[in-house]
């Protein structure tokens, strides 16, 4: 068998396991999932009058929020989702079994490559719920072209991508499983300080070089241009640059502290 048939059939192998243990253990999963549904609501139906007042020049009414809206939430539930990523590689350097991974006869990439499929495929599926979650609410996309769909949904998985690779790190190099999901918060918790609830230009002059200078706000302000229409300028470019630049380095940051750890 060769070298590159090996890889495929162990990381499909470790990719089942991955399924099997978030079946087997919902509770994180759901957790994950329903954090970004709730802020959709919470921000619409609760907060959504007063945030929605810094959209526009007069505004903007509930139906014109959500839109504004969802693009930030679908970035927010992919971050969410990859805490769990974090969490899971983390348990199993902490309970032996990637030791003992390490004396079978396996391609020896496989064990990451079936979190980081894993994570992706949780992250696509998540996106899509609380997509359709918006979609019941309000949101409305009518001038999106199908090429403009796909540019969506491919800047989605780029991104899932790029963070699955960062939260392995994270749980590479965390103690324990809480260590991981403490070291993770900034993945949920950089799009709270983004363009996601309301405009940069809103924000206090101080702050916005905080909020424009992240990865999460050319993405967010990406997708919204490709499902709404408005002006993307250069997050597009800077969009792809951070996703690129993150899956680089979550990488090579993974695989050096895979090889380097002695368990």
């Amino acid at each position: 068998m060769s070298s590159l048939s090996l890889a495929v059939r162990d990381s499909s192998t470790m990719l089942r396991r991955n399924f099997l243990h978030a079946r087997r253990y919902p509770s994180l999963t759901l957790n994950l999932l329903l954090t970004p549904v709730m802020l959709l609501f919470l921000f619409v139906y609760v907060f959504g009058g007063v945030m929605s007042a810094g959209i526009g020049d007069g505004g903007a009414d509930r139906s014109e929020y959500i839109a504004y809206l969802l693009p930030g939430i679908l970035m927010m539930t992919i971050g969410g989702t990859t805490i769990g990523t974090a969490v899971s590689v983390s348990t199993d350097m902490s309970e032996g079994i990637i030791a003992r991974f390490r004396t079978m006869a396996i391609h020896r990439g496989s064990v990451l490559v079936g979190h980081v499929l894993g994570s992706v495929l949780q992250c696509v599926m998540s996106v899509v719920l609380v997509g359709a979650v918006g979609l019941a609410i309000g949101f409305r996309s009518t001038d999106a072209t199908v090429l403009e769909w796909l540019a969506a949904f491919g800047l989605l998985v780029l991104f899932a991508l790029a963070l699955t690779w960062i939260a392995v790190g994270m749980g590479l190099v965390s103690p324990n499983a809480e260590a991981a999901s403490n070291n993770a918060m900034p993945l949920i918790f950089l799009p709270l300080i983004s363009s996601t609830f309301v405009p940069i230009d809103a924000m206090p002059g101080w702050f916005q070089p905080v909020a424009e200078y992240q990865p999460f706000t050319p993405a967010i302000e990406t997708l919204r241009g490709l499902l709404l229409g408005t002006e993307i300028g250069h997050n597009g470019w800077l969009a792809v640059v951070w996703c690129l630049a993150l899956t680089a380095l979550g990488y090579f940051w993974s695989k050096a502290s895979f090889d380097r750890d002695p368990k």
